[in-house]
């Protein structure tokens, strides 16, 4: 009866397992990345947004979750959500020599 019930459950039990550590578990990881990125947002900071569009912080507004980047076009008021990626930290590789 032992034998039968674990082989009845050890296939599903199994792939539960490798779908938590292979999808659930990496998703977790990176929210909680990107949830400590956007909290620790400053003014200066040079930032690429979600669309695309690259930009400067000029102002942090903890209290609506929003932050204001400067463009080329003028400032924009964005969710700190949009945010994708950090210019400022990202910058060290050098540039390739043709």
């Amino acid at each position: 009866m032992n034998q039968e019930l674990l082989m009845q459950w050890g296939p599903i039990v199994l792939m539960a397992a490798i779908f938590y550590f292979l999808i659930i578990r990496p998703q977790a990881k990176r929210r909680k990345e990107e949830k400590e990125f956007a909290e620790t947002l400053k003014v200066g900071d040079k930032v690429i947004m979600s669309s695309g569009i690259h930009g400067k912080v000029t102002q942090v507004n903890a209290d609506k979750g929003t932050v204001q980047i400067e463009t080329g076009a003028g400032k924009i008021t964005f969710e700190r959500s949009a945010i994708s990626t950090e210019l400022t930290k990202n910058l060290t590789a050098t540039p390739k020599e043709n």
